[in-house]
């Protein structure tokens, strides 16, 4: 009898969820406030970061701002003053080791208060095939892009639990999705970035803790000079996302409690088509997308003087 009530729920629950989402593509979820949030945002210093930070400093929140660049985190913390932000806390901190994230987390908690909007941003890339990657750039890669995410939730996620009040957010990327050619480092932290957000979420749940939400956001290449030199094969397909774009996608993504957000709209297609096509099928698709010359002319961020 248990078998078969509990068979008749999901059914009919799945039909009520796909109902909902057919409505939701037309009539989108109203933006919540978040004004007199507490807003942490890693890797502020440029780039995306940079870009929340201003989008965020319009909306009433205090703004604290992480980056192991210091000058470009004093300028980020003067434009989002600019735009609009009463309290900004910058913060020097280098993301890849464990104690300093813990250390910087313990003074925000002291001078700012619990942060409840945490947005793991910051994020480095070899641009090197595998077996042509210095180990010290692939663990640089691993401990930004993915451990400082475990240490950043360490810290502030027993608040947001506390309060039941809280909202993580994981800057990922397409290439935690589907592997890509040339960024074998990158690929495996940003999978391993999106299943433990997938997983945090998933406890947060069966915990009860309702009111703490997820976003993993997944974009293909955003035009912030990370993935200067990157090509696209067919723009009108997977185009290079213009950063504001991309911000402001973030940002309402967060607002709405959306789940997970893919950019472009065409990655949620590719996605379910590497789940259910044959793989040698995949790899031709993969080819013909442009999959594996993605990074033949990568030259990243050039670093100034």
């Amino acid at each position: 009898m248990n078998f078969f009530l509990e068979t008749l729920k999901v059914l009919v629950l799945s039909i009520y969820f796909l109902l909902e989402s057919l409505v939701l593509l037309f009539v989108p979820v109203r933006k919540k406030s978040v004004a007199g949030e507490i807003v942490l945002i890693t890797g502020a210093g440029s780039g995306i970061g940079r870009l929340l930070a201003l989008k965020f400093a319009r909306l009433g929140v205090t703004l604290v701002l992480w980056d192991i660049n210091q000058e470009g985190n004093k300028e980020t913390s003067k434009l989002a003053r600019e735009n609009g932000a009463v309290r900004v806390h910058a913060y020097l901190c280098d993301c890849s080791k464990r104690q300093e994230i813990y250390r910087v987390a313990d003074q925000v908690k002291k001078e700012v208060g619990d942060v409840s909007i945490l947005i793991n941003n910051a994020g480095v890339v070899t641009g090197k095939k595998f077996i042509d990657s210095p180990d010290s750039l692939v663990e640089k890669t691993m401990e930004v892009n993915t451990m400082a995410h475990f240490w950043t939730c360490k810290a502030f996620l027993p608040a947001m639990m506390a309060s039941n009040h809280g909202h993580l957010v994981s800057i990922a990327s397409s290439a935690g999705l589907i592997g890509v050619n040339g960024l074998a480092d990158y690929c495996a932290s940003k999978f391993a970035a999106v299943g433990f957000a997938e997983a945090v979420g998933l406890e947060m749940l069966a915990l009860g803790k309702t009111g703490i939400k997820t976003t993993i956001v997944c974009p293909y290449f955003i035009n912030t000079g990370m993935f200067d030199g990157c090509k696209t094969k067919w723009p009108c397909l997977l185009p290079i996302l213009d950063s504001n774009y991309a911000a402001e996608k973030i940002v309402s993504a967060i607002q709405r409690e959306q789940v997970l957000l893919l950019m472009p709209r065409s990655l949620y297609f590719l996605c379910f088509l590497k789940s259910i096509l044959p793989v040698k099928m995949g790899i031709l698709l993969g080819d013909y997308a442009g999959a594996f010359h993605f990074m033949d002319h990568f030259r990243g961020r050039v670093k100034k003087d």
